[in-house]
């Protein structure tokens, strides 16, 4: 049986033209802010923070395409890294999702005020006052492979309300702290910090390029908006999260391919148990086992290199 790491997944999503978004009302391209003029939070809905992963692109259009407008507060749309978006192929469907450097690794300070000069990079530093100014910043994902979509926050109080509202996707992954090699948008600045009241989440909606994903997508984001009160409750009656009990995991650690010869012991794709002392991965000579028992492989990356982060670790809470 070929399994999903052997073949390229069916592309049931394709990239819209999206250049009649590009004049936003920012000064920034792709960024577009609406404000009701009545009081209320300033709520972020961003999408194609990666270049491939398509279903908030899907999510944004939508909430153009039907002319959402905030009821209190102030409602952007953005769409992050349109020029790794441009460059899809759909021969080579996972080589889009960054133009030099991942743009979801980039949200410290000593790199948006560093040297580089890599067009990712450049492309944060023109967001990044847009970002700051959020009371809420719901960062829209998805996955290489088709696992359960999943909720990605802080384990923080100030998040509780917000994660019950959602509900689903049914598989909530806490983050906490800064583990990558490289600061993730939802940990910038206020977002990550525990004692202030901004919050930043990510939804992966399921496989990059599933039509499933892009449904989920706009389910997910009206309801994100339902919660800070930005859109008609009986607009939000038409978006009911999943039953069922969330399953909820948090990060212990995130695995960086510490040579040019990492390699996964098995064609892991996301949520495997594995038993205490399992092998995972080999790094060069290194073997890399599990720590306890039930240790959860969260997305793995389909694309090793080294110095990069190529799967995260987790607990069953």
């Amino acid at each position: 049986m070929t399994s999903q790491r052997d073949s390229l997944p069916p592309i049931e999503i394709t990239p819209k033209d999206l250049s009649a978004y590009r004049s936003g009302n920012r000064g920034v391209d792709y960024v577009h802010t609406f404000d009701s003029g009545r009081p209320g939070p300033h709520v972020i809905v961003n999408a194609l923070t990666h270049g491939n992963e398509f279903c908030g692109m899907i999510a944004v259009t939508h909430l153009f395409e039907q002319g959402i407008r905030p009821l209190r507060g102030k409602l952007t749309l953005s769409f992050a890294n349109v020029a790794a978006y441009q460059r899809f192929d759909p021969e080579r469907p996972f080589e889009s999702r960054f133009v030099e450097r991942d743009m979801n690794r980039v949200w410290d300070a000593a790199t948006l005020d560093g040297p580089d000069q890599t067009q990712d990079v450049r492309r944060a530093r023109e967001l990044r006052p847009i970002y700051a100014e959020g009371d809420a910043l719901l960062d829209i994902h998805s996955t290489s492979f088709a696992v359960p979509p999943m909720l990605i926050h802080e384990p923080q109080a100030k998040y509780a309300a917000l994660s019950r509202h959602l509900h689903s996707p049914l598989h909530h992954v806490l983050l906490p702290g800064v583990m990558h090699p490289g600061r993730p948008l939802i940990q910038y600045g206020a977002y990550g910090e525990a004692h202030t009241a901004p919050l930043g989440v990510v939804v992966e909606c399921g496989q990059h390029f599933a039509a499933s994903s892009g449904s989920l997508a706009i389910s997910i984001t009206m309801r994100f908006l339902d919660f800070f009160g930005l859109i008609p409750a009986s607009l939000a009656a038409q978006y009911v999260a999943e039953k069922g009990e969330p399953k909820r995991y948090e990060v212990t650690r995130v695995l960086v391919a510490q040579s040019a010869d990492f390699r996964f012991a098995k064609p892991w794709v996301g949520f495997e148990e594995l038993e205490e002392g399992e092998l995972i991965a080999m790094d060069g000579d290194v073997e890399v086992r599990a720590p306890f028992a039930r240790c959860t492989v969260i997305m793995p990356t389909r694309r090793i290199q080294q110095g990069r982060d190529v799967v995260s670790l987790a607990r069953p809470i």
